[in-house]
């Protein structure tokens, strides 16, 4: 039977979307858990009644609360609203496509909160597991890169350490909310926010799977850049154009201008940002101008001019 805990320590939080099938992998991996203090939170942007009946199923194992969306609030809102709902003390937020691997998932969540009852965010490790293929790839992160995110979080424009939202648990404090503004880099502005404020603690166990497949937010505007460049520009003027001065978010930025082909600024303004454009990297779009497509796809040679290119523009980033 489902506990009645009003105050659980822990909400599981997750967004709904039609895919009834993910979703109920998800849910349940959450019925195994041997950590029972929890209530799961769903709020539902579905126009069919699948979701709800699923959940009505799933209620009867676990504290479980619906909410059927009167209009679709659409990624990231609806990941806040399941917030906005949550008496736990914890959020643990879930996508509907992923799932706990263990049934000792949660508690070891749970361990951490108490090994270090004074933080209040923590990631894990995690099982990117792809549907088209069926293979998977377990991912960790290095004791060297968990210190340069602690000092530095912009470095996430460079490479998103920390992982999907899925992978995160953080207090229920309602100080810190996803940007419903962005969605490509919405995770990495949240990361950014909390870990200016407070230390992350990593666990290094893999206490999720994430389902890679070709629905996926990340899938579908990757490498759009009507998407990536208005957001990645929203971004930085969010943190300031002064973290250019890390190499590597300047690499980052580096090669979104050269993945995307910028070679001017009308198009970037074309793409759907028409605020100010950095001066360092007004000189990355001349400079990448004048190279030829070939050099700037070796990798080696494309590093080398890059940090040719940031030694000249140190003086330039603000």
């Amino acid at each position: 039977m489902p506990l009645s805990n009003i105050n659980p320590l822990i909400s599981i939080c997750i967004p709904a979307y039609k895919r009834i099938d993910f979703l109920k992998r998800l849910l349940h991996s959450i019925s195994i858990q041997t950590f029972l203090d929890f209530e799961v939170v769903v709020t539902d942007d579905s126009a069919s009644p699948e979701v709800a009946k699923l959940c009505d199923e799933y209620g009867k194992l676990f504290l479980l609360r619906y909410y059927k969306n009167e209009k679709p609030f659409g990624t990231p809102e609806n990941w806040n609203e399941a917030i906005r709902k949550a008496n736990g003390s914890w959020i643990k937020i879930m996508h509907d496509d992923d799932w706990f691997p263990d049934e000792d998932s949660l508690e070891e969540y749970v361990e951490a909160i108490y090994d270090y009852p004074d933080e209040k965010f923590f990631y894990s490790a995690y099982r990117n597991m792809y549907a088209k293929s069926g293979r998977f790839k377990e991912v960790f992160i290095s004791i060297i890169r968990r210190a340069k995110l602690q000092k530095n979080p912009a470095i996430l424009f460079a490479s998103n350490v920390i992982g999907p939202p899925s992978v995160t648990l953080h207090k229920n404090d309602k100080e810190f909310w996803y940007d419903p503004a962005i969605k490509w880099v919405v995770d990495i502005d949240f990361y950014i926010r909390v870990l200016q404020k407070y230390r992350a603690i990593y666990i290094p166990s893999v206490l999720v799977n994430v389902g890679m497949h070709d629905e996926q937010v990340t899938v579908t505007t990757f490498r759009k850049p009507e998407v990536e460049i208005p957001e990645n520009f929203y971004l930085l003027d969010k943190v300031g154009s002064s973290k250019l001065m890390n190499v590597s978010v300047y690499d980052a930025w580096w090669r979104l201008m050269r993945n995307l082909n910028i070679q001017n600024l009308e198009q970037i303004q074309r793409y759907g940002y028409r605020g100010r454009v950095p001066m360092a990297i007004q000189s990355m779009i001349r400079w990448q101008q004048r190279i030829p497509r070939s050099v700037l796809r070796i990798g080696v040679l494309s590093k080398l001019l890059m940090l040719l290119n940031y030694l000249r523009n140190l003086s330039r980033i603000r």
